[in-house]
């Protein structure tokens, strides 16, 4: 039921367009600019020649040559052609010319030069309309599927997270720790964000900064007093808009690798600036020991969706370098962020 207003705009659309090219067919055919007047005569041939086009655009085109029959087509185009031009010399010419061109057929040539023009033109714009409507089908599909497929994407946040915080969660109301509330708060925010917040293509950077600051406070729960983690932004401003949980698989990576290669000694440092042409600049270093995984951190499922996402949303617009070097592994990603709508 949503499509129905849809088709029947396009289809009202097309009912307009046809009844303005006939029209304007119809007056350069049938007009006389020497005697201003219209001869009946090119009233009803100009008709016949209509009904034709008719057939072949509305019965022709669709039924074989949008099929592939182009065999059928043809033959039945000529079979059309040809009555329009028996219809034109038989009745039309006998009843108003019957002393000169009615008297005699005038060949298969002069017909087809009588006949052909207005089929063309008739023909050729209906082809026309329907290959550019046909072509913003397949765009709307393509959007469509994108759509579908950011929608996956970003549905694919670790649902990791969610237990292991409910688990220190947990381990802090047993300890009743002072702690506590605002641990509630700050998890209750992210999953706010992420669940209800972050359904745009695009959001405001603040908005996307503070969930990335309370997503960094909760993961740094893990760590304690074993490292420093550090969260730094330069020139947020909501000038700017940015696709929601791009950045999110890079810190939750940071986190989950430091702390997963590493006892003690983790160190974590994330920095986002924006520069004045609107380029922001994300850095997120970690530290990890080396356990034979190194390569798996560059090509685990989050960070391949995160590239997915970029190539989607930022074509041509960001650069992504990821790197790991004696026990830093560090991420380097710069993105032409999107002007906020006014």
């Amino acid at each position: 039921m949503a499509t129905l207003p849809h088709k029947l705009n396009a289809t009202s659309k097309e009912i307009i367009f046809q009844f303005l090219l006939h029209v304007l067919l119809f007056l350069f055919f049938t007009f006389d600019r020497e005697e201003p007047h219209i001869e009946q005569f090119k009233i009803f041939a100009f008709i016949n020649y209509a009904l034709g086009a008719f057939v072949i655009n509305y019965g022709l085109l669709p039924r074989f040559f949008y099929k592939k029959h182009y065999i059928s087509f043809i033959i039945s185009a000529i079979v059309v052609v040809t009555a329009i031009m028996l219809i034109e010399e038989m009745v039309l010419e006998k009843i108003y010319y019957p002393d000169t061109k009615g008297s005699r057929f005038q060949g298969v040539i002069y017909g087809l030069m009588d006949v052909m023009p207005i089929i063309t033109i008739l023909a050729g714009f209906k082809f026309a309309w329907d290959a550019s409507k046909k072509q913003l089908e397949v765009e709307e599909l393509r959007s469509s599927i994108q759509e579908s497929e950011l929608q996956f994407l970003k549905s694919q946040i670790n649902p990791h997270f969610l237990f292991n915080n409910l688990n220190n969660l947990y381990s802090y109301a047993i300890a009743q720790s002072p702690k506590t509330p605002s641990i509630i708060l700050e998890l209750s925010s992210v999953l706010r964000y992420m669940l209800y917040d972050c359904k745009e293509k695009f959001v405001s950077l603040p908005k996307e900064i503070e969930h990335l600051e309370n997503f960094t406070k909760l993961n740094e729960l893990q760590i304690e007093e074993r490292g420093k983690v550090s969260f730094k932004t330069k020139n947020i401003t909501a000038e700017y808009q940015i696709a929601p949980l791009i950045l999110t698989v890079f810190i939750e990576n940071a986190f989950k690798h430091s702390t997963a290669s590493q006892s003690d000694n983790i160190f974590i440092d994330i920095t986002i600036k924006v520069n004045d042409n609107g380029m922001m600049e994300f850095e997120c270093k970690n530290s990890f020991r080396s356990k034979g995984n190194t390569e798996s951190l560059a090509k685990g499922i989050g960070l391949q969706n995160v590239k997915k996402r970029l190539q989607l949303l930022y074509p041509n617009s960001h650069t992504l370098t990821i790197d790991d070097n004696e026990g830093l592994f560090s991420v380097a990603l710069k993105i032409q962020l999107k002007t906020a709508k006014a």
